[in-house]
């Protein structure tokens, strides 16, 4: 090969991994260690909100942006805290009752679809997050019963069913999503979260999809004879259907 040939060659060679070295992609963003976007419906109270949950490395800078790349939220931590970082962030949104704010307005303030949680860790290493906005919520848990009693929806207008210990809790399983509220399509079930309340102790539990009934330890029951009683159903897109009830120890 000739030096006028080699030069070619080499010059060919060099343009080429230069060109490389431009076209090159970007290596991707680290995604936050845990990173949820999603609805909550309170079916008894009729109210909505949109709620977030967000943990991963130290960062300083956080922010949610919609599918129309709209900013939702941006958060800079300033002064000792930017150096120190945050870790987590949970918020949940104001939740007006559906004669404030029906849940077609709702819905439509935050439309289904990908939303991108994106933030800077104190080191400068970029995170990110891409996450799905669904508006398909469960239906309701129906027919609970509390020792075979039906409870009522609303607890100021009862029957309120009175029972003895043992108590046994049970509700059918969720199998369709929400008939009047949000998008109709497929539900798959991934947890059923079981709350029960005084004023002076609370007891939660979360049982898997297959699991729909819940027997109440005696020793909770003896602390008091009035008793609200929560049950949600969260579907695989983390959104949450909860309802309220209550019932009586004697």
């Amino acid at each position: 090969m000739t030096r006028k040939n080699l030069k070619s060659v080499l010059g060919g060679v060099t343009a080429a991994l230069m060109l490389g070295t431009i076209a090159a992609p970007c290596w991707a963003a680290d995604p936050f260690g845990e990173a949820e976007l999603f609805f909550e419906l309170n079916n008894s109270d009729g109210d909505l909100g949109i709620h977030s949950a967000v943990d991963g490395e130290p960062w300083k800078k956080l922010r949610i942006t919609s599918p129309g790349n709209k900013k939702l939220l941006d958060i800079k931590a300033s002064s000792k805290l930017r150096l120190q970082g945050l870790t987590q962030l949970s918020f949940e949104s104001a939740e007006p009752n559906f004669e404030e704010q029906s849940p077609e307005a709702f819905f439509n303030r935050f439309p289904p679809g990908i939303y991108e949680i994106s933030g800077t860790t104190t080191d400068g290493v970029d995170l990110e997050s891409p996450v799905e906005l669904s508006q398909v919520m469960a239906a309701p848990v129906g027919n609970v019963t509390v020792n075979g009693q039906a409870v009522p929806e609303d607890c100021d207008e009862g029957p309120v069913p009175v029972v003895s210990a043992p108590v046994l809790v049970d509700w059918d399983p969720v199998t369709t999503s929400h008939p009047d509220i949000g998008a109709i399509g497929p539900v798959d079930i991934e947890l059923y979260e079981f709350f029960i309340e005084t004023d002076e102790v609370k007891l939660s539990a979360i049982m898997p999809p297959d699991v729909t009934q819940f027997d109440i330890p005696d020793g909770y029951l003896a602390l008091s004879s009035e008793w609200k009683l929560e049950i949600l159903v969260r579907t695989d897109t983390h959104n949450n259907t909860s309802i309220e009830t209550c019932f009586l120890v004697n």
